[in-house]
């Protein structure tokens, strides 16, 4: 009982909040065009919600994080997947967005300044090239996180991974950096209404560089291969 009656008072407090933070964060991006301002206010986003939430988050595997940019690779148990990361991540992280929203007046213009990424989800040769054009952006500088299993687990259990994230992590030929999140199941389990008080520990595993000298399909297969590994080796046993 206690649980949900957290998890209303973590939304009816929480989410009205978001909206005051995000129009600063837009506003801000007309005086700031380098990224910081909305990435600083991406992050105290994610460490209030953490906060409010009862929630705690230790950071490890700092010293594997590579120079330059890097795609991460994540696991993903609950909502608070996002908060951790985007609050705690010791690197500045973008989003990959579908493309229509950058074509709202301001709102997309401020994603742009913010590092985020347009994709165009829509016929395979402007896909194409949209993928092609974020992978152009991550070469550039530009730190992505993905999550490989595309939505959130249901039973806390490792879901297959989609093909999508690692075609765009070849294609921008950036080290990719494995992530594992516990214990953001046991504060929001999937599925469930509940919020309960609780750690969060995201493990930073060795960074991976793209295959070379094999054909895409196959440097895929093998990044799929080891990201899945990696993540998996800081997972508790099934």
């Amino acid at each position: 009982m206690f649980a949900t009656l957290r998890a209303f008072l973590f939304m009816g407090i929480f989410f009205p909040l978001t909206f005051p933070i995000a129009l600063s964060a837009i506003f801000c991006t007309l005086l700031d065009r380098s990224g910081r301002c909305y990435a600083a206010h991406a992050r105290f986003w994610g460490r209030l919600g953490i906060w409010m939430a009862g929630a705690r988050v230790t950071v490890s595997g700092v010293e594997r994080l590579p120079a330059g940019p890097i795609v991460v690779m994540s696991n993903h148990a609950s909502n608070f997947d996002i908060l951790a990361l985007q609050g705690f991540f010791p690197r500045q992280l973008s989003w990959i967005a579908k493309k229509e929203l950058f074509n709202i007046p301001i709102f997309g213009h401020s994603m742009r300044l913010g590092g985020y990424i347009p994709l165009d989800r829509g016929d395979g040769r402007k896909a194409l090239k949209s993928m092609d054009e974020a992978a152009g952006q991550i070469r550039g500088g530009t730190s992505v996180i993905i999550f490989p299993e595309g939505t959130r687990t249901r039973d806390g259990k490792l879901l297959p991974f989609k093909r999508g994230g690692f075609l765009l992590a070849v294609k921008a030929g950036v080290p990719v950096v494995p992530v594992t999140i516990n214990g953001s199941f046991q504060i929001n389990p999937g599925g469930a209404l509940q919020l309960y008080p609780g750690d969060i520990t995201i493990q930073i595993q060795t960074a991976i560089a793209i295959p070379e000298g094999i054909r895409r399909a196959a440097a895929e297969d093998s990044l799929m291969e080891q990201v899945q590994h990696a993540i998996n080796q800081g997972l508790p046993p099934s």
